[in-house]
């Protein structure tokens, strides 16, 4: 079972299984919301992420359509995870919140467009892929 948590551990999310799949993001919604030049999320299954804590919600258009619900720790901001409108079965985790540093490389990345020249993440999702044929 993996762990995610925010900076100062009162919002929580209980992981029962793997990721079934972790995407890097490059739209500017998800650089704003991180501060970073990408977002990384691992995708769990709504029903299967137990939550605890308090978390507060900001709702925002997403790029692709429909809104995006991100929720982050009223003490401390961290986000930790965000629920789509496109995708209402899972629920997005922050990477970086979670405990587990063996997570899966992102085996994609969108909205390369927006991705800041000097990002190579080619390789890591290739390797990845090139793993899923071997096994």
């Amino acid at each position: 079972m993996a762990h995610a948590r925010c900076s100062c551990g009162a919002l929580r999310l209980e992981l029962p299984e793997a990721p079934k799949l972790v995407v890097a993001c490059h739209c500017i919604e998800c650089q704003r919301r991180t501060g970073a030049p990408f977002g990384a999320g691992a995708f769990y299954p709504v029903e299967g992420v137990a939550i605890s804590g308090t978390a507060k919600e900001f709702t925002r258009d997403a790029a692709s359509g429909g809104k995006v619900r991100t929720y982050f720790c009223p003490n401390c901001g961290s986000s930790i995870y965000w629920k789509a409108d496109k995708l209402p079965s899972m629920i997005g985790v922050a990477v970086g919140a979670l405990a587990d540093f063996n997570c899966p490389a992102p085996a994609k990345s969108i909205f390369e467009q927006s991705k800041h020249s000097w990002v190579q993440i080619d390789g890591a999702v290739e390797h990845l892929q090139q793993g899923s044929r071997a096994s």
